[in-house]
């Protein structure tokens, strides 16, 4: 059986938003569990028919059995609730598809007035050139951050995070901001929308090697849909861009150890593996 991204898609759509914790809310994981922790979530999620509980588990009777300790009602709404009244009808989790590829997207911590972003392209080949430029003071536009030539078979797909706070300060002076990017990024994107993983990545004859600084980009996660607003013609005619030279890089013993690694890796909607 194939499992993709759009099996996900699909399930976040049926599947309520049932807790808010850091990223998507204030709370940690300690409120979480005083909520009511996995087991009222559990539990809500069979009663409701959203999960089976005739599985295999360390309890004997199946994921039931696990809910016992979960109390009737959750300990704070703000961070906990039930499936008849969740925050959000559907999940946090969105499926981006267009002329620049499929990515992934989370949603449930992006305030609903930046779930469609279009704006122009600034294009950069490391996590590193965008810091720059903020610092630089170069940032003062409304952009999608396209950062490219990060994914599994390009380096190794590192995680970003260092974007967060950057692309969320331009967020907070009033810009429309976004991040675009076949790299990888934790949960903690936070409130700027993040399309990620985009595959086919860069290196691989993804579309982000044709974008240019300035190209208008739409990135729509209530439709689902990302794409370079270019007339088709003009957009097949770019050549893409070379793998850029990291003569740093180059030196590192361990960049050269796993290139073969590199080579074979599968895509990331494929689970970026190596196969050898």
């Amino acid at each position: 059986m194939l499992i993709d991204w759009s099996d996900f898609d699909e399930l976040s759509q049926a599947v309520p938003l049932l807790a808010r914790v850091y990223p998507n809310g204030k709370a940690d994981v300690n409120d979480f569990q005083q909520a009511g922790g996995p087991a009222f979530v559990i539990r809500e999620l069979i009663d409701a028919g959203l999960m089976h509980d005739d599985v295999q588990t360390i309890h004997a009777n199946g994921l039931r059995e696990a809910c016992a300790i979960a109390p009737p009602h959750s300990g704070d709404l703000q961070v906990l609730r039930p499936v008849a009244e969740p925050f959000d009808p559907q999940g946090g989790l969105r499926l981006l598809d267009g002329n620049l590829g499929r990515a992934v997207i989370k949603i449930s911590a992006v305030p609903k007035a930046h779930h469609r972003v279009e704006a122009p392209a600034r294009v950069f080949d490391s996590q590193e050139a965008v810091l720059a430029a903020f610092e630089r003071g170069e940032l003062t536009e409304p952009m999608v951050a396209v950062v490219r030539f990060q994914g599994p078979a390009a380096n190794g797909m590192p995680e970003l995070h260092k974007l967060t706070p950057v692309l969320t300060a331009m967020q907070d002076a009033g810009l429309a901001v976004a991040l675009l990017t076949d790299g990888r990024m934790s949960g903690a994107s936070g409130r700027v929308p993040a399309a990620i993983h985009l595959t086919p990545e860069t290196v691989n004859g993804g579309a982000l090697g044709r974008l240019r600084d300035g190209d208008p980009i739409c990135l729509d996660a209530a439709a689902g849909s990302l794409n370079v607003l270019l007339d088709p013609e003009q957009w097949q005619a770019r050549e893409p861009a070379a793998l850029p030279t990291d003569p740093v890089a180059a030196r590192m013993a361990g960049r050269a150890l796993f290139s073969g690694l590199r080579a074979r890796a599968l895509g990331a909607e494929q689970g970026a593996c190596t196969w050898l």
